[in-house]
């Protein structure tokens, strides 16, 4: 029995797993992904100190799995990483020496690079061709930024993502994937290639992006030397999976039209399956994003909202001193019960996300009574989220052309019973729930098995952990009724005023 390797660089923590071929998980290991402020405002990661931690990690997965299988280390066949989509750094690949910050995802220093590229384009036609409305957080705005800080940090050098960092690393090879590509806002997703002439508009040289290659592709084994510091054995074969969501999607098999997943974490997001068309105004203007599946042949479609799991971890900070239990947090919800709050939580704390993102957007609760109390209010922030998520659901069955009925939940948030039952009626959707703690590296390590050859294509890597018996969460008819008067008298409209208030736009005078 093969095994594999998956690494997942996320926004909170890193980590390396191990799995056999059937999507087992024979160990895990964790570490923080520390983001360093800087004096003059911007936040970076530490490469060297990044790289560490994943080395770290590797080893010590491997060493508890061998505790509990002597010898199994023997029979790693390949390692695959994922990563968050859009952070990455530029690297002299001949040296192997950082020449930039390591830029996070999430740090807003390249607003105004992003504001300029929107002015100097048509944000229709540059959606055809990328998939993603302009934001701070992709990456040539964050290349531009760097351009007017540090000129001299592009020679020679090459732009890598957070996987592809670790990659070369491994391997010695840069390259991007096909799906983490899709997030610099300079790769054509039909032609599957870099928009040399969008590049060069803005003073940059197209050479600073590596290859572009389908997710998965093995760029050759691990150097020697690293594999025996790591305790790997020899020949083992190394790919970027790709975007951390998307990848997500093998474990949990959702690479037909016919499967959404919905991953509950600090953030939410919802991930389906198109068949590869070209983008016009429907998708424009449904306010998703769209990019290469890590599935050949495949499109993913994809809407988040950013505060999910975060307004969870808020409240929990807000409503105790110190913070509410886990165990106290569902016991106040028990407490709550099943019936609606009739409070309206917005989860706008970092602004909104899809299906209407907008930056300026803030959390709000309407409808509080001297009746409610901490219960209510840790409730309603379930609610909130659902019914965000609804909004997605409902511009998603409009691009797709399908009702969505079932979802498959992956992440943190399932562990919460209480938030997937009110999910469940906000949605009227049957939740299917994997017993998979890891989907991301399960799904990383699956897509570097369809690379490395122990299976025949994607598609049957993500059929690899199809035996897992799921937990099943079905919708109250009665519920689902009251949760949708108040999803459209109450949610949806004051959602479209709020963020009018908010841009300064309401009250119409």
């Amino acid at each position: 029995m093969a095994l594999l390797i998956g690494i997942d660089i996320g926004t909170t923590n890193t980590k390396a797993g191990l799995y056999d071929d059937r999507g087992r998980e024979r160990a895990v290991s964790s570490r923080p992904t520390v983001a360093h402020r800087h004096s003059d405002g911007y936040s970076s990661y530490d490469p060297e100190e990044m790289w560490g931690n994943i080395a770290a990690a590797i080893r010590e997965a491997i060493n508890r799995a061998e505790a509990a299988d002597p010898g199994c280390a023997r029979r790693i066949r390949a390692i695959g990483i994922t990563s968050m989509a859009e952070s990455g750094l530029l690297v002299d690949t001949d040296s192997g020496e950082a020449k930039s910050p390591f830029m996070p995802w999430f740090d807003t220093c390249s607003t105004p690079q992003a504001e300029r590229m929107a002015a100097e384009s048509d944000p229709f036609e540059r959606f055809r061709v990328s998939g993603i409305h302009g934001s701070f957080k992709l990456g040539l705005p964050k290349l531009l930024w760097l351009k007017e800080r540090m000129p001299e940090a592009f020679r020679g050098a090459k732009w890598l993502s957070a996987s592809g960092y670790i990659a070369y690393r491994l391997t010695g090879r840069a390259a991007f994937d096909y799906s983490l590509a899709a997030r610099t806002y300079c790769f054509h997703i039909n032609r599957k290639e870099w928009d040399r002439e969008w590049i060069r508009h803005f003073g940059i040289d197209p050479a600073v992006f590596p290859d572009a290659l389908p997710s998965g592709t093995a760029l050759g084994p691990v150097e020697n030397g690293i594999a025996a510091s790591l305790g790997l054995p020899d020949g083992v074969q190394v790919a970027i999976a790709g975007h951390d969501h998307v990848v997500a999607s093998l474990s949990v098999g959702a690479v037909t039209p016919e499967v959404v997943y919905d991953s509950m974490g600090t953030a939410e997001t919802m991930v389906g399956t198109l068949p590869e068309r070209e983008l016009g105004r429907r998708e424009f203007e449904s306010g998703l994003s769209y990019g290469c599946h890590v599935a050949e042949g495949r499109m993913f479609w994809m809407g988040g909202n950013a505060s999910a799991g975060g307004s969870v971890e808020w409240i929990r900070g807000v409503l105790g001193d110190p913070e509410l239990s886990y165990e106290r947090l569902l016991a106040e919800l028990a407490e709550a019960g099943p019936e609606p709050t009739g409070i309206l939580y917005f989860p706008y704390l970092t602004g909104a996300g899809a299906p209407r993102p907008d930056q300026k957007a803030r959390a709000s609760f309407i409808g509080l009574a001297k009746t409610h109390g901490r219960r209510h209010l840790l409730k309603a922030v379930l609610e909130g989220t659902a019914y965000q998520l609804q909004a997605i659901r409902e511009e998603a069955e409009r691009v797709a052309g399908r009702a969505i009925e079932r979802l498959v939940v992956v992440g943190g948030g399932t562990r919460n019973p209480h938030w997937l039952q009110t999910k469940a009626d906000v949605l009227n959707a049957t939740l299917i729930a994997p017993p998979i703690g890891e989907a991301t590296l399960l799904g990383a390590a699956l897509c570097a098995g369809a690379g490395a050859g122990v299976y025949g294509s994607m598609d049957e890597a993500a059929q690899a952990s199809s035996g897992l018996e799921a937990a099943v969460i079905r919708p109250d008819e009665n519920r689902h009724a009251a949760y949708r008067r108040l999803y459209e008298t109450g949610y949806a409209p004051l959602a479209a005023a709020l963020r009018g208030y908010f841009r300064g736009e309401w009250p119409a005078s």
